[in-house]
């Protein structure tokens, strides 16, 4: 049979990109997003799944199922990066940061298990970041998140390989998706005049140019098919890049070098 893939976060960028791929590889394809729209596709269902709402994922789990009969993976893409001043930052925006991406990744998690669990087996593949590795100045909500991806996912592959299921993280780097716009929370306070010039140093740097999404698509359908129990997947060369630098140093070297990048400006 036709096999079927639950993606989160797929209006734009990298779950936009990876709907396509998997569609064009013959796959059926639930794109759920907040506010979706319409698909002539016919292996293409877009439903809306908001990870912020419980009904909204129990209901797009469901007329997922009720359309393709299967999930066979879930891959748990929605999220956003908030960054900015912590001082300057209200507990509100703390909390939606960690609910979108770490409590509606989990939340979304448990409503497809009783179905792998059903069907013993599939996979779940959660988009981490190099950010969930390595840390860059003014992250310290979007790094915390990334971090609390990386093992969450790694405690959960022990877990769920009794039923059968492998958890896969993929890890990209800098990509050319909307992450600087509408994915992209930043928070300061002029008034605090201690930050600002960190705050100039860092805005300076946000402009990077990265790996595409489809580049970054083609490794999550590689997570999804090679039959491994592979855990981790870097997604593109920028990534591969700071990641082995980040691998090769202690803590002081490498930290040392990204003080240089943002501190030197000051």
């Amino acid at each position: 049979m036709t096999k079927t893939i639950l993606i989160t976060g797929s209006s734009s960028g990298i779950g936009k990109a990876t709907a396509k791929h998997f569609a064009d590889q013959g796959w059926n394809v639930i794109a759920t997003m907040r506010v979706p729209e319409p698909s002539t596709s016919a292996n293409v269902l877009v439903t809306r799944l908001d990870v912020q709402d419980s009904d909204s994922i129990t209901a797009a789990v469901g007329t997922g199922l009720e359309r393709f009969g299967r999930i066979d993976v879930l891959l748990n893409n929605a999220g956003y990066g908030a960054y900015g001043l912590l001082e300057a930052t209200g507990m509100d925006k703390i909390r939606r940061q960690f609910d979108v991406n770490v409590i509606g990744l989990l939340e979304t998690t448990k409503a497809v298990l009783p179905h792998l669990r059903a069907a013993g087996g599939g996979t779940i593949i959660n988009v981490s970041s190099i950010g969930g590795k390595v840390t860059f100045p003014l992250g310290t909500l979007y790094h915390g998140t990334k971090f609390a991806v990386e093992g969450l996912s790694e405690a959960l592959h022990y877990e769920l390989a009794a039923i059968g299921v492998h958890v896969k993280i993929v890890e990209p780097g800098f990509v050319n998706t909307d992450f600087g716009g509408r994915s992209f929370d930043f928070t300061n306070d002029e008034s605090l005049t201690e930050y600002q010039k960190l705050v100039g140093a860092f805005l300076t740097r946000l402009a990077t140019d990265g790996d595409e999404p489809e580049v970054v698509a083609e490794v999550i359908y590689r997570a999804a098919t090679d039959g491994t129990d592979q855990l981790r997947y870097t997604a593109g060369p920028c990534a591969a890049e700071l990641l082995a630098a980040r691998a090769a140093t202690d803590d002081a070297t490498f930290l040392g070098g990204i003080e240089a990048q943002f501190l030197e400006r000051i």
